[in-house]
C-alpha cells in the first residue's frame, strides 16, 4: 500500500495528517490512484482534478490532505523513501546476531548468511526497483519537486548509516565518521548505477548491475581494510 510519511524536516507534505483510520484509508487510496496515474501515463498526468477523478471522489475531499500537484509526489516520493528504508532496516536485523547463541555459531551462521554482502544487498534492492514501479516512473520522469530531491538526499544519508550498520553488525568494522563518510560515498554510487541500469530496462540491465557490485565490493573491501576493528 502507498503511504507518506514525515519528510527530512519532521514535517509532512500533507496538507493535514489523518488520525483516524478512515481518513487514513481515504489518503491510501488517493495516493494509489495517484500511483496509477503515474506508472500508466506519466508524472505530467498527475493533476488534483485527475487524481480525484481517478479515485473517485471529489477535488474538495482530495484537497483536504494533497492540495496541489507537488504536494502527491511529494507524498508519492515519500511512501517509496519510507519501503526502500524499511527493506534496509530488515537487511541490518539479518546480519545483527541473535542473542543467545555462542559466539562461534552466530560467527557461522552470518558468515553462511553474508558471504557476499555487497551482492546481497545489490540484489535486495533490485527485486525492490522491479516491483516499485511508481518509483521508476517519479525518478526517470520530470517532475521531481524541490521538496523530495530535498527528501532523496536525506535519505540517501539514512541508507549509507544502513550500510554502516549493517557493518557493525557483521562485525567488520569500527564506528567512526570515516566509515560514514565511506558508506554514504557507496550508497551514492550504487544509486546512480541502479538508476542507469533500471533506465536501460524495467529488470535493470544484469550486466551493469553486476559491475556495480564489482565496482563495490572493490570499494568497501578497501573501506573494510581502513577501519577494521581494533
Amino acid at each position: 500500500m502507498v503511504h507518506a510519511s514525515t519528510g527530512p524536516d519532521g514535517g509532512t507534505p500533507l496538507r493535514r495528517t489523518p488520525r483516524q483510520a478512515r481518513s487514513r484509508a481515504r489518503l491510501a487510496l488517493l495516493l494509489e490512484a495517484a500511483e496509477r496515474i503515474l506508472v500508466g501515463e506519466g508524472v505530467e498526468a498527475l493533476t488534483t482534478t485527475r487524481v480525484a477523478a481517478e479515485a473517485k471522489v471529489s477535488v474538495g475531499s482530495l484537497y483536504q490532505y494533497l492540495p496541489d500537484r507537488d504536494a502527491i509526489i511529494d507524498s508519492l516520493a515519500s511512501g517509496y523513501f519510507a519501503r526502500l528504508e524499511d527493506v534496509m532496516d530488515d537487511l541490518v536485523r539479518t546480519a545483527a546476531p541473535e542473542q543467545g547463541k555462542g559466539k562461534e555459531q552466530r560467527q557461522g551462521e552470518e558468515q553462511g548468511r553474508w558471504d557476499d554482502p555487497v551482492g546481497l544487498l545489490v540484489d535486495t534492492f533490485a527485486r525492490v526497483y522491479r516491483t516499485e514501479h511508481g518509483f521508476r516512473a517519479l525518478w526517470f520522469g520530470s517532475g521531481l519537486t524541490e521538496r523530495t530531491r530535498a527528501a532523496d538526499r536525506e535519505h540517501k544519508r539514512r541508507m549509507a548509516d544502513g550500510v554502516r550498520r549493517v557493518l557493525l553488525a557483521l562485525g567488520v568494522a569500527r564506528d567512526d565518521a570515516a566509515l560514514a563518510r565511506a558508506c554514504h560515498a557507496a550508497i551514492l554510487a550504487a544509486d546512480a548505477l541502479a538508476q542507469e541500469a533500471f533506465r536501460r530496462t524495467p529488470e535493470g540491465d544484469a550486466e551493469l548491475l553486476d559491475e556495480a557490485k564489482a565496482m563495490l565490493r572493490s570499494y568497501l573491501t578497501q573501506v573494510v581494510a581502513r577501519y577494521a576493528p581494533r
